[in-house]
C-alpha cells in the first residue's frame, strides 16, 4: 500500500468519526430548546445523550466480531448511512419517546464505528505509531463533538433545532458514500495478511484468540481506567453548553460554540497525550502508564478547582487545563489494548475498549450528571464528576504495577533497557 493512500484512509475514517460525534452531540447544543418547547428534566434530556453511548457500549462488541470476520471497510459504511438517516429522523421527531427512538437507533449505527474504524487506521501504519494515531483518532470524537455543538447551535439558533439535525444526518451521508467509493477492503489486505479475520476467516483461530482479550490483569485495567476517565469528559461534553447558558447567561448559540472550544481542547489533550506517550515509551513502554496517571489525577485536581472558582476567566482558564488533561489517557490506553492482545481481533480489542468507555464513561457520565443536577443543581453535580478519576488513577497504577510482566508473555523477554524501569516509580 502507498503512503499516500493509507493516509487517504486515515482522513477519511477521521472523516467519518467526526460525522459520528457530530450526529452524537449536536443534541447537547440544543438542550435548551427541547427542555423548553417539551418541558423535559435534566434527567430526560441526559437520557437522550446516554442512550446513544449505551447502545454503543452494548452492541460494539458483537457487531465488532462482525466486522473482523465481515469485512470492516463494509461495516464502517453500513454503519454511517444508519447512523445518518436515524439523525435525519431526529429532525422530524415530534415527542421525547420518538426523539428517544431516534436517539437509540444513532447509537446502534455508531456502536462499532470507533473500534473497527481505529483498527483500520492501525492495521495500515507502523507499530511505534500507535499511541499517537490513537490519540488522534479518538480526538476526533472531541473534534466532532466541537463540530457539532458549534454548528448545530447556530444552526438552531438561526433555522430551528430540527435544521440541525438534519444538516448532520446530510453530512454523514455524503461522506458514507465518499468512503464507500475510495476505501476498498483488498486494497487494506497488504496491511492486514496478519488478521485472521479477513486473511482465512478461521473461525477455531478466532475462537482460540477472544480469551486473550481478557487475559492480563494489565490489558483489563487498561480497560477500566480509560473508561472511567472517558466519564469526566463525556459530562463535560454534554454539560457544559447548558453550564455557559445556565451560569453565564449565554443565548444557545454562543454556549455552544463556547462549549465547543472546550471540546476542540479535550481533543488536542487526546493527541498530545499519545504524542507523549510514544515518546517517552520507546525505551521505556511502562511510561504509557506514567502519562495516562498523570493526566488522570492532573484532571482531578484542575477539575475539582475550576467548579469551585467564582464564574469569570479564572474558572474558564482552569476548565481549559483540566478539559486538556481529563482525556489525554485515550492515547495510551489504546496504544496499550493494541500492544496487550493479538492483532487477529485487533477490532474486538478495540470494541472491548469502546464497551467500557462506554458502560463506564460515555453512557454513565452524562445520564447521572443530569439526575444529580436535577437534585443538586447543575453546578454541585459538575463538582462531583471529577472524582470518578480516583477510580481511574487507581486501574492505571494496578496495570502498571503488571504491564511488563503481561507484555513479556505475550512477546517474549523484554529488551534489557526494560528492566530498569521499575526504579522509575516517580517518573
Amino acid at each position: 500500500m502507498s503512503r499516500r493512500y493509507a493516509w487517504v484512509v486515515f482522513a477519511l475514517s477521521f472523516g467519518l468519526l467526526l460525522s459520528d460525534y457530530m450526529s452524537r452531540q449536536v443534541l447537547n447544543a440544543v438542550f435548551p430548546m427541547l427542555k423548553a418547547e417539551w418541558l423535559l428534566s435534566d434527567a430526560r434530556l441526559g437520557s437522550l445523550s446516554g442512550i446513544v453511548a449505551l447502545m454503543v457500549g452494548l452492541l460494539t462488541f458483537p457487531l465488532s466480531l462482525v466486522a473482523d470476520r465481515w469485512g470492516r471497510v463494509r461495516s464502517l459504511v453500513i454503519a454511517a448511512t444508519m447512523w445518518s438517516l436515524a439523525t435525519l429522523g431526529c429532525a422530524v421527531a415530534a415527542t421525547y419517546g420518538q426523539m428517544f427512538l431516534g436517539r437509540l437507533l444513532v447509537g446502534i449505527g455508531e456502536a462499532a464505528y470507533g473500534s473497527v474504524g481505529i483498527a483500520v487506521v492501525l492495521s495500515i501504519f507502523p507499530v511505534a505509531m500507535r499511541a499517537t494515531l490513537s490519540g488522534a483518532f479518538i480526538a476526533g470524537g472531541a473534534f466532532g463533538s466541537v463540530l457539532g455543538v458549534a454548528i448545530g447551535g447556530a444552526v438552531a439558533q438561526q433555522f430551528g433545532w430540527r435544521w440541525a439535525f438534519g444538516v448532520m444526518g446530510v453530512f454523514g451521508l455524503v461522506l458514507a458514500l465518499i468512503y464507500a467509493v475510495v476505501v476498498k477492503e483488498r486494497k487494506l489486505r497488504p496491511g492486514q495478511s496478519d488478521d485472521a479475520g479477513d486473511s482465512n476467516g478461521s473461525r477455531g483461530r478466532l475462537k482460540s484468540l477472544l480469551p486473550r482479550l481478557f487475559s492480563s490483569v494489565s490489558v483489563v485495567s487498561a480497560y477500566i481506567g480509560s473508561g472511567l476517565q472517558l466519564f469526566v469528559a463525556g459530562s463535560l461534553i454534554a454539560w457544559l453548553p447548558s453550564y455557559f447558558n445556565r451560569y453565564y447567561d449565554m443565548p444557545p448559540a454562543k454556549a455552544g460554540a463556547t462549549a465547543g472550544l472546550f471540546a476542540l481542547v479535550i481533543g488536542v489533550g487526546m493527541i498530545l497525550g499519545g504524542i507523549a506517550s510514544d515518546r517517552l515509551s520507546r525505551r521505556f513502554p511502562v511510561r504509557k502508564w506514567a502519562v495516562a496517571i498523570s493526566c488522570s489525577m492532573g484532571s482531578l485536581i484542575l477539575l475539582m478547582l475550576t467548579f469551585r472558582l467564582p464564574s469569570g476567566p479564572a474558572q474558564l482558564l482552569v476548565l481549559a487545563l483540566g478539559a486538556l488533561l481529563c482525556a489525554g489517557t485515550a492515547g495510551p490506553g489504546a496504544a496499550m489494548v493494541a500492544n496487550l492482545t493479538p492483532a487477529a481481533v485487533a477490532a474486538t480489542a478495540f470494541a472491548t475498549l469502546t464497551l467500557a468507555q462506554s458502560l463506564l464513561g460515555l453512557a454513565p457520565g452524562p445520564a447521572v450528571t443530569g439526575v444529580l443536577a436535577d437534585r443538586l443543581g447543575l453546578l454541585r453535580a459538575l463538582q462531583l464528576v471529577p472524582l470518578v478519576a480516583v477510580g481511574a488513577t487507581v486501574a492505571f497504577l494496578v496495570g502498571r504495577r503488571w504491564y511488563e510482566r503481561d507484555l513479556r508473555r505475550l512477546t517474549g523477554p523484554a529488551p534489557a533497557a526494560e528492566h530498569k524501569e521499575p526504579s522509575e516509580v516517580s517518573t
